[in-house]
């Protein structure tokens, strides 16, 4: 789904725990809703208490841009599946690996093959769990991976100096 970078901006104000406690970024979300489906709603929507201490300008960016997002997601008929809706996606805080070699394969063949076993510790602060995610991949696909993780390092480096 493409979105503007007014609506990419309005989300990353609406994700700020600073600018928005969770129980501002549900009032917010629900007065986006009621804003669409209900005819008769107007700026009034945003006048819960709780929004008060919200700048008004921010106020209406983000509900523009959740507004917006709802509607582009129903264009595209998004379902639970293809939509992230939360605070926070999963932050990686470790990451441990070790290099094993398979010498035979089941058949006893003689087989000298290195490959990486990978473990990375994730946060979910959603949910306050810390699973691990562990994969196996050869050479190359590790140095596919560590080349694709700096392209992302860079491209996050240069949206962050905007």
């Amino acid at each position: 789904m493409e979105l503007s970078e007014f609506v990419q901006k309005g989300f990353q104000l609406l994700a700020d725990p600073g600018s928005f406690d969770p129980n501002a970024f549900t009032l917010l979300l629900r007065a986006a809703f009621q804003s669409l489906l209900d005819a008769q709603a107007d700026e009034a929507v945003l006048d819960h208490p709780d929004l008060k201490r919200i700048d008004p300008v921010v106020l209406k960016h983000c509900h523009a841009a959740a507004a917006t997002y709802i509607l582009e997601a129903g264009k595209q008929r998004a379902d639970k599946s293809t939509l992230s809706i939360g605070r926070s996606l999963p932050h990686i805080i470790d990451v441990s690996w070790r290099l094993e070699y398979q010498i035979k394969t089941n058949q006893l063949q003689k087989m000298y093959r290195p490959a990486y076993l990978v473990t990375l510790n994730v946060e979910n602060t959603d949910s306050q769990s810390h699973p691990e995610i562990s994969f196996s991949c050869s050479m190359e696909q590790l140095q596919d991976l560590v080349g694709k993780l700096k392209d992302a390092s860079k491209s996050l480096e240069r949206a962050t100096q905007l």
